[in-house]
């Protein structure tokens, strides 16, 4: 009879917090990490966070946000449902603590898409989660970027650069630091954290957990 082979057991999966200023391609990266990490038979997921905003042309419930209103969201902040939670522009944003661990346990590797804010109050929670800052090549390229998306006003886009700034002196509180000049390096160097942290020691002891007891190790 042929012999069995060890199966595999699946460690829970890392939570990676990624984040950059308006313009720095970090919703892009992230969409694009997901589908490259896919095809390495890796699952891997973007959190769907909460938000009391409403959803712009072409959003979906469930799918680029959970939409609530403010009472719902301010019972789930006093109900303990949010691993983080932050008010920007005059908007609440969280992320969903019950979905952050179910994904977690199933060995997602979970993308947190957050500013600096919600970073500390992850890190603060779980010290286990690793940070990504994203920069742009220059000033210049970021300004040309936000430029680039026809949807706002030169005075709206002076505000998102002053906000940008804000956000990027917050750089050296991350585990590390990505410049998305081109995209494909940028990408490529995002992937290779998320395979360097899954093929250290205490990860692949327990996916391989079955082969190691079979080598008698």
């Amino acid at each position: 009879m042929p012999q069995t082979q060890p199966h595999a057991e699946v460690p829970p999966g890392s939570l990676w917090i990624v984040s950059a200023p308006s313009g720095g391609g970090k919703t892009s990266l992230s969409r694009a990490l997901v589908e490259r990490l896919k095809q390495r038979g890796i699952a891997c997921a973007i959190s769907v966070s909460y938000t009391t905003r409403a959803p712009r042309a072409g959003e979906e419930h469930g799918s680029h946000y959970h939409f609530v209103d403010d009472a719902t969201f301010l019972a789930m902040v006093a109900a303990g449902e949010f691993l983080e939670h932050a008010e920007v522009f005059g908007r609440r944003y969280g992320t969903g603590l019950a979905e952050t661990e179910r994904l977690l346990a199933a060995g997602t590797e979970l993308l947190l898409d957050i500013d600096w804010q919600g970073a500390r109050q992850i890190r603060a929670r779980r010290p286990d989660a690793k940070g990504v800052f994203i920069l742009p090549p220059s000033a210049a390229e970021l300004e040309r970027r936000l430029h680039g998306r026809g949807q706002d006003d030169p005075e709206v886009i002076a505000a998102r650069m002053e906000a940008a700034h804000a956000e990027m002196v917050h750089y050296d509180e991350y585990d590390y630091l990505i410049v998305n000049d081109t995209f494909d390096h940028a990408l490529d160097e995002l992937q290779s954290l998320i395979l360097a942290r899954r093929l250290g020691l205490p990860a692949q002891r327990a996916r391989h957990a079955a082969l190691i007891r079979e080598l008698k190790l």
